[in-house]
């Protein structure tokens, strides 16, 4: 069902300004999150100023509502650009898991088609075997001689049958441990991304009630 959807041509056509769009987003981001800086140091500054000269409150309360939100932006532009990263993160990771896979069921199809051939050759061997062990001892030399050479090409390719299947074998174990493995960074990267935004609904909640407590 993912596979169907993902191959829908506004992906690839998507996929050709991904890259730019996704540069793009991260430095506004960025801007954003210095723009905030600069403001949570300005009001933070004036604010103690304020505090100390002992100014009238609105003007206090004003200045203290700015550097509110400078904080609230902050925080929201610093969550944004790590949450971008991470979901950056998870897309490169989904993509690799898919490959994998695909490479995995390709290897799975190479493996069972080489174990065919394989089980087709041995008993065409054995049948052959079969056959010479018939002959009787007074048959023609030269027949036998050329039993003997097809039975041998037989075996040689037996043999070559084995070596390829044990080949395919061992690149489809190793294509299953990298995608176990891709798996299991995907699933940590899943939970921390989980627990990122449990903390971040926590403080949007704190941010919430201190706004709420600002406006009363």
């Amino acid at each position: 069902r993912w596979q169907k959807i993902f191959m829908f041509p506004l992906w690839s056509k998507m996929a050709v300004f991904w890259n730019k769009m996704f540069l793009t987003i991260i430095v506004l981001l960025i801007v954003l999150f210095l723009d905030a800086v600069r403001e949570v140091r300005k009001y933070s500054s004036v604010h103690v100023n304020e505090k100390a000269a002992n100014v009238n409150s609105s003007a206090f309360d004003h200045i203290q509502m700015k550097l509110f939100r400078s904080q609230r932006n902050l925080y929201l532009s610093g969550f944004s650009l790590f949450l971008w990263l991470v979901l950056r993160r998870t897309v490169t990771l989904l993509t690799q898991l898919a490959k994998e896979m695909a490479s995995h069921a390709a290897l799975e199809t190479q493996v069972n088609d080489a174990t065919e051939a394989a089980k087709k050759y041995m008993a065409e061997n054995k049948r052959l075997q079969e056959a010479l062990s018939g002959l009787s001892g007074k048959g023609d030399g030269k027949k036998k001689e050329t039993a003997d050479a097809t039975e041998e090409k037989l075996k040689e390719e037996v043999e070559q049958l084995k070596a390829e299947l044990q080949k395919t074998s061992n690149a489809f174990h190793k294509a299953k441990t990298e995608v176990a493995a891709v798996r299991k960074q995907s699933e940590g990267l899943r939970r921390e991304y989980d627990n990122l935004m449990k903390e971040y609904e926590q403080l949007q909640q704190s941010l919430n009630k201190a706004e709420d407590k600002k406006d009363l």
